[in-house]
């Protein structure tokens, strides 16, 4: 929302505002490490280190909104926005896995990207023919993607299948 006011309301290019969402993402990742000594999910156990966290999330969020709709207006497209960020979202999974990358770093990562890739998937979806979507509809997008959250949500709190337990809690 903050990156659709800065755009929309304010005229500020998404060229612009990336950089900026981004800056501020590292200002809060930086702050918060300073703070804590830690960036992992796993020791968020402070009311301060919550707040960082959600400050965290609310920087990736408006960063993705930006980000995401940069890459569909400078030639990518919806489509392609969705390839190069499927593609980005990869990287730290694969640098963790094979090439050492640090799980809190890879986590990170791949958390920031999972915004813009999920922007482009929506409005993709959404979009009409003309802006190269499949003219589904904000509205339907909306509530099917709702929908099947809170339906995978509810069912990991029934089943906890996504609890690990060779993780220090």
């Amino acid at each position: 929302m903050a990156a659709d006011v800065l755009h929309v309301g304010l005229g500020v290019p998404y060229a612009f505002s990336t950089p900026f969402f981004m800056a501020a993402l590292a200002a809060v990742f930086v702050l918060w490490y300073r703070s804590e000594r830690t960036l992992s999910i796993h020791s968020i156990h402070t009311r301060r280190r919550e707040t960082f966290y959600w400050a965290a999330v609310l920087a990736t969020f408006a960063l993705g909104t930006a980000a995401g709709d940069l890459t569909a207006t400078i030639g990518f497209g919806y489509l392609g926005s969705i390839v190069l960020y499927a593609a980005a979202i990869a990287v730290p999974a694969v640098a963790h896995r094979w090439g050492g990358l640090n799980a809190v770093v890879a986590f990170w990562a791949a958390y920031v990207i999972t915004r813009p890739l999920g922007a482009s998937v929506a409005d993709w979806m959404a979009v009409g023919h003309d802006r190269g979507g499949l003219d589904l509809g904000l509205g339907p997008v909306t509530l099917s993607w709702t929908v099947a959250i809170l339906g995978f949500v509810g069912y990991l709190a029934a089943s906890r299948k996504d609890i690990r337990h060779d993780v220090e809690q």
